[in-house]
């Protein structure tokens, strides 16, 4: 007798990056609703702006944002440093990640709407890093 091999097809890159960003975007929206639930204010105050509540809107669009544009500079460097792609991106996504900390750590905000905003951007760059690149073989 001989041993048959099952192999599983692995998704295509449109469906596994397509996920990426539902990840990301779903991620973001289960931190925020927590944080709501738990009793978050969600009041934020730039220097010179009125007071505005992050609502559970502004989180899907600003993480549905910024997982098209992360796909987007992916695709490009694929296109154009196909062999340098995906080391060059995780390095800008971790870089992007910590850069966009700088706004909100200079907002008037409560502590705990700070730490959940903090963590959907944390939500938003490890399911990006983990589905959007092509995996090694």
């Amino acid at each position: 007798m001989s041993a048959a091999t099952v192999t599983t097809p692995a998704p295509s890159p449109l469906r596994r990056r397509a996920l990426g960003v539902a990840a990301a975007v779903v991620a973001c929206l289960v931190i925020w609703a927590i944080g709501a639930v738990a009793g978050v204010d969600y009041t934020v105050e730039s220097p010179g702006q009125p007071a505005t509540v992050i609502g559970a809107g502004a989180i899907v669009t600003v993480a549905l944002g910024a997982a098209l544009l992360g796909w987007a500079a992916l695709a490009l460097l694929e296109r154009f440093a196909t062999r340098v792609a995906r080391p060059v991106w995780i390095s800008v996504a971790i870089v992007v990640t910590v850069l966009s900390f700088v706004p909100l750590l200079s907002v008037e905000a409560t502590g705990g709407a700070k730490l959940v905003l903090g963590a959907t951007h944390v939500a938003v760059a490890v399911a990006l890093i983990a589905l959007l690149p092509r995996p090694r073989r």
